[in-house]
C-alpha cells in the first residue's frame, strides 16, 4: 500500500500530565502566560503598525531580534525563559504564514488577532533540557522551580519540548517526545470501510454500528445553566468569575466525554482490522455557515443559515475531524493502515450492482430498484467505500 493509504509513523508522541504546582509557583505560572499573551499582542500591534507606516511585514527573527532590549525596558520580562519568549513571536509568525497560505488559495483570509485573556492558554519550552527537565520525579522549569507532576502513565522516548497549558481544572504538561517505539499489532487479515454520520456515529462495511453519544445535546441543560449563572453575575465580580469557571469545567467535561469515546471507538477498529478506509471529508466546509438570503418574505432560502444551523451542531457534536486523527494516529503507531476515499456519490451508488439511485439525506434507507438491494443506507455508503478503497490500492 502506497503512502496515500496511510500516515507514516514519525515516532512523535506527546504525553500530557497533570501539574501540581504550589500556591506560589501557580502564580508564576499564572504571570508568565499574562506576559506572554501581552508580547503576544504587542508583536501583533507592532507589525500592523509596520505594515501601515512602510508596507513591509516583520518576520518572527527580526521581532525576536529585539528580545534583549525588551528585556531591559521591561524588567519583568528577566523573569520569562528565553525561548519562551522566542515561541511566542514564532506562534505569532505561523498564524501570519497560515493567514498568507490562506489569501494566496482563495479561501476566507482569517486575518491574526489580538488574543483575550481566556484565548491565550498554553507556552512553550522548545528544547527540553534548556529551561525544562526533568528532576527525579519532578519538572523542573526555569524561573520557576521543581513542579509536582502526576504520573499517568510512562514517559517513552526522547523528550524534545514541553507545552505548559492551563485548562479549566488546572495547570497541565505536554511532552513531546521522539523516537517513540512503535507497538505493532498482530495481522488480522481484515479490511473495512468506516461512513459516519450524525443518526449513527458510524457504520462499518461489516454492519457493525457505533451509536453516536451526542455529549454536546445531552450536556445542553447543565451548559444553558451555566451560561444563565453567568448572564446573572455582574462583569468583573467574584461571583462572575467563579460562574465563569463552573462554565468552563461543564465544557470541559463535554469535549474529554467526546475525545474519551473517539479514543476508544478508534483502538477498537485498529486492533480488529489491519486496513481501514473512510471518506475524505472536509469537516471545515460542511460546518460552515452560509450568509443568509432573504425570501422577500422575512425568512430565509432553503440555503441559508437557519436551514443547517443544526445539522453544524450535529456535525461539530460527533467530531468527525478529531476522530480521523485520532484513528490515523493509532493506525500508524499500532502498524494498521488508514485510506481516505473521495465522498461522492458513495451513498447513492448501489453497493450489490453500483446503479445510481439518487436519495435525499432524510431517506435512510437504500432500495435498489435494478437489482433489488435492500440495506440501511449508511452500510451501502461503507460498503462503497471499502471497495472503493481496495481499487484504488490495486491500481497504486
Amino acid at each position: 500500500m502506497t503512502s496515500e493509504y496511510s500516515v507514516a509513523y514519525s515516532g512523535r508522541k506527546a504525553y500530557k500530565y497533570k501539574l501540581r504546582p504550589t500556591p506560589q509557583q501557580e502564580e508564576q505560572l499564572d504571570a508568565t502566560l499574562w506576559r506572554c499573551r501581552t508580547l503576544y499582542n504587542a508583536a501583533l500591534e507592532q507589525r500592523i503598525m509596520v505594515w501601515k507606516s512602510r508596507g513591509i511585514t516583520l518576520g518572527a527573527y527580526q521581532q525576536q531580534a529585539e528580545l534583549p532590549d525588551l528585556k531591559v525596558a521591561f524588567p519583568e520580562y528577566a523573569d520569562i525563559h528565553s525561548q519562551v519568549l522566542q515561541d511566542v513571536l514564532a506562534r505569532l509568525d505561523k498564524t501570519y504564514q497560515a493567514f498568507f497560505r490562506r489569501v494566496k488559495a482563495g479561501e476566507t483570509p482569517g486575518f491574526p488577532r489580538f488574543q483575550g485573556r481566556g484565548r491565550y492558554r498554553s507556552f512553550t519550552y522548545k528544547q527540553f533540557g534548556n529551561g525544562a527537565k526533568l528532576d527525579n520525579g519532578f519538572l523542573v522549569l526555569s524561573k520557576i522551580g521543581r513542579v509536582a507532576v502526576r504520573w499517568s502513565r510512562p514517559l517513552q522516548g526522547t523528550p524534545k519540548t514541553a507545552t505548559i497549558s492551563r485548562e479549566a481544572d488546572g495547570w497541565y504538561a505536554s511532552i513531546s517526545c521522539a523516537d517513540v517505539p512503535k507497538q505493532p499489532l498482530p495481522p488480522t487479515g481484515r479490511e473495512t470501510g468506516l461512513d459516519v454520520g450524525v443518526k449513527v456515529f458510524l457504520v462499518t462495511a461489516h454492519g457493525l454500528v457505533v451509536e453516536n453519544p451526542r455529549h454536546f445535546r445531552k450536556g445542553a441543560k447543565r451548559l444553558a445553566k451555566a451560561d444563565k449563572a453567568v448572564a446573572r453575575c455582574q462583569k468583573g465580580s467574584h461571583g462572575r468569575r467563579k460562574a465563569l469557571a463552573r462554565r468552563a469545567k461543564a465544557h470541559q467535561y463535554v469535549k474529554r466525554q467526546r475525545r474519551d469515546f473517539h479514543h476508544k471507538t478508534a483502538l477498537a477498529l485498529v486492533r480488529d482490522n489491519d486496513v481501514i478506509y473512510l471518506e475524505d471529508l472536509q469537516v471545515a466546509n460542511l460546518v460552515r455557515r452560509p450568509a443568509p438570503k432573504p425570501d422577500g418574505q422575512g425568512g430565509f432560502l432553503p440555503n441559508g443559515a437557519k436551514r443547517k444551523a443544526g445539522l453544524n451542531k450535529s456535525i461539530s457534536d460527533a467530531g468527525w475531524g478529531q476522530f480521523r486523527s485520532i484513528l490515523e494516529a493509532k493506525a500508524a503507531w499500532a502498524g494498521r493502515q488508514v485510506g481516505a476515499i473521495p465522498p461522492a456519490y458513495t451513498s447513492q451508488d448501489c453497493s450489490g450492482c453500483g446503479e445510481r439511485v439518487p436519495k435525499s439525506l432524510s431517506v435512510r434507507t437504500h432500495v435498489c430498484p435494478s437489482c433489488g438491494l435492500v440495506l440501511d443506507r449508511d452500510e451501502n455508503a461503507a460498503v462503497n467505500i471499502l471497495r472503493a478503497g481496495q481499487a484504488r490500492q490495486g491500481l497504486t
